[in-house]
């Protein structure tokens, strides 16, 4: 499988760019957020790759970074998301955006992708929410302050930045047990995702 392409870029389109490494272009199919982070027309290019294969065709998709291409092997995943549908997703934002939305239960963000109906944006939440969980944990910055802030109003803290209310954090804070902010909000997100 081909994992990334490094060379010049030889064009770029509204959704793919073309990469020459050692004589060979490849077309790669791209997010909106990885055409925004790869370079102009004749300057060098990196990026990671997905290659899928199918009865009729052969594609390989593009990534700017790992986060994205995980995220899109995990939208890929889901029952009624195909590479295209994917790749519309990943273009509406950064990764740990998309990732914190599925976190949140925000099906109305993937709503407003073309090709994304009620039903699938409620399958993408439903199916990804607890595999996003230690992902979201992790990117969470939880400041480390004096010895009198508690892991549980840090952990609500980082639930409220990732957008749920004030009452919702505090009610799936509830009836978890950890010993570290980072614990006790995954074991809230896989409790909320259950």
């Amino acid at each position: 499988m081909i994992a990334s392409v490094r060379g010049e870029l030889l064009s770029k389109g509204p959704d793919q760019v073309v990469v020459e490494s050692a004589g060979v272009g490849y077309r790669l199919s791209v997010s909106a957020e990885t055409l925004r982070a790869v370079p102009g027309v004749g300057r060098e290019a990196s990026l990671l790759c997905h290659l899928v294969m199918r009865d009729d065709a052969i594609q390989l998709y593009g990534f700017a970074s790992e986060s994205e291409r995980d995220l899109f092997l995990l939208l890929v995943g889901v029952q009624g998301v195909g590479p295209k549908v994917a790749l519309a997703v990943l273009g509406g934002g950064s990764a740990s955006e998309l990732t914190a939305a599925i976190a949140a239960g925000d099906a109305a963000r993937f709503q407003a992708v073309p090709g994304i109906g009620k039903r699938t944006a409620e399958r993408i939440i439903v199916e990804l929410r607890e595999k996003v969980a230690d992902a979201v944990a992790e990117q969470i910055v939880v400041r480390r302050g004096t010895e009198s802030d508690e892991p549980r109003a840090l952990a609500h803290e980082g639930l409220v930045g990732l957008g749920f209310q004030p009452a919702e954090a505090d009610e799936m804070l509830d009836g978890v047990s950890g010993d570290t902010p980072e614990e006790l909000l995954a074991e809230a997100l896989r409790a909320a995702a259950a």
